[in-house]
């Protein structure tokens, strides 16, 4: 047990570099959660060195600090859940599906084949696990970092922007579902694997039975006591089938009510803590990766990370787009839009860290591709969607009567959305 002044200290240190590095990346115009992870590698061994760090963050320190941070991403991937909403693809199910299919069939297939490769050397798992969690590692698209970057910008009020939104969505539910086939395989040897069996009993139960009685609960005048009972209670359940708790924590926010007002509060109650203690997850991921220790051989590994992760997003995504009828400059936001990976990344690789999946240093190097993707975001949509075709798109959204959103942290379709049919020039960008 570390002294209790120790991690009140870290504590304060891990919260003030992550506001600190986290304006910053708002100033150069990147997403806050980008200068909140790199203050999480800031206090590593990669600049501090080992002998700085265990001094600053012993190792005593970081199992109570992994609690905390596993707190706050349950909450986290509760509100991830809470916010995936089917109106998303209301109406234009075939362009999503499209271009969802799209932008993860062709990094899964590449991420794949690059993993057999790699399995060898740094599979410390088995091989199956191992190459299934690394295609869904350069395959996923943070829902949540995307959302930011649409209301940021106001592309929530924008066609193209609501199908990027969607897609990223569905992309999300896919990689967390394959996550937990890689997990469920990694864990299949051990002599309780039979609880995995009873996953399809958890979710079934979790949308038959929970669900209406979640309803039933929003009417009640403090919900929020026994809505984390039984957020807990999810994730515990998910943990003990060996799935991880993060999948308890999505499903439940999957399952909530779609009442917007009863959402928003739960948002307002949830933001405060989640801000406090995200951030703790980020210093916890920091602190397991040194930059410092990769070699000239292994730069080449991460370029080809880099390459895969880019061109089978980005080529993915545009081909797919194109293919569902969206113009040539709204496939190229589209493609630029799903490249981010940002926080659903993160979470991706500590929980093939966690599980055993892979290396600290193949880690280190899928860690350094989430930020690059995610920085890349901004600047590739300044130069597909420029400021002056957003102001004319966001006109004609007002002259369609597209309603605004009613919170700042979550993007929405526009209503005026056509169905399946080809794409005009509002979403062209010309």
């Amino acid at each position: 047990m570390p002294p209790i002044d120790l991690l009140f200290l870290d504590i304060v240190i891990i919260l003030a570099a992550a506001r600190l590095l986290g304006a910053a990346a708002v100033f150069v115009k990147q997403p806050r959660v980008i200068g909140e992870i790199a203050a999480g590698i800031v206090l590593g061994p990669t600049l501090l060195g080992h002998l700085a760090g265990d001094t600053v963050f012993p190792t005593s320190v970081i199992p109570p600090l992994k609690t905390l941070a596993a707190v706050g991403l349950v909450l986290f991937m509760f509100v991830v859940g809470m916010e995936l909403d089917h109106r998303l693809i209301q109406g234009k199910g075939r362009v999503v599906t499209g271009v969802a299919a799209g932008a993860t069939l062709l990094p899964l297939a590449l991420g794949c084949s690059f993993a057999l490769w790699l399995a060898p050397r740094y599979a410390e798992g088995g091989t199956l696990p191992f190459v299934l969690f690394f295609g869904v590692s350069v395959s996923a698209t943070a829902f949540p970092v995307l959302a930011r970057i649409l209301t940021d910008r106001g592309m929530q009020h924008t066609l193209i922007g609501g199908i990027a939104l969607a897609a990223a969505a569905v992309i999300d539910v896919v990689a967390y579902a394959l996550l937990a086939v890689a997990v469920a395989l990694a864990s299949a040897s051990g002599h309780e694997s039979w609880r995995l069996l009873l996953a399809p009993v958890y979710v079934l139960v979790m949308f038959r039975l929970v669900r209406p009685l979640l309803r039933r609960l929003a009417d009640t005048a403090e919900p929020l006591p026994y809505l984390l009972i039984g957020l807990f209670a999810s994730a515990w359940a998910a943990e003990w089938m060996q799935i991880h708790y993060i999948f308890g924590a999505f499903v439940f926010g999957a399952v909530m009510p779609r009442s917007e007002a009863f959402l928003e509060r739960l948002r307002e109650r949830l933001e405060p803590a989640i801000h406090l203690m995200l951030p703790v997850f980020f210093a916890v991921t920091g602190l397991t990766v040194d930059l410092t220790g990769l070699h000239l051989s292994q730069l080449g590994v991460l370029g080809v990370i880099l390459a895969i992760s880019i061109f089978g997003k980005v080529g993915g995504g545009y081909a797919a787009a194109r293919l569902s009828g969206i113009p040539p400059r709204g496939s190229a936001v589209v493609a630029s839009l799903v490249n981010a990976r940002g926080l659903t990344e993160i979470v991706i690789l500590s929980v093939g860290l966690e599980q055993g999946l892979l290396d600290v240093k193949l880690y280190a190097m899928l860690l350094v591709m989430a930020l690059i993707t995610t920085a890349m975001t901004g600047p590739l949509l300044s130069w597909s969607y420029p400021a002056d075709r957003l102001r004319e798109d966001l006109d004609a959204a007002g002259r369609a009567g597209v309603r605004t959103p009613r919170s700042p942290s979550k993007a929405t379709v526009p209503d005026s959305a056509p169905s399946d049919e080809p794409l005009g020039d509002n979403t062209d960008g010309r």
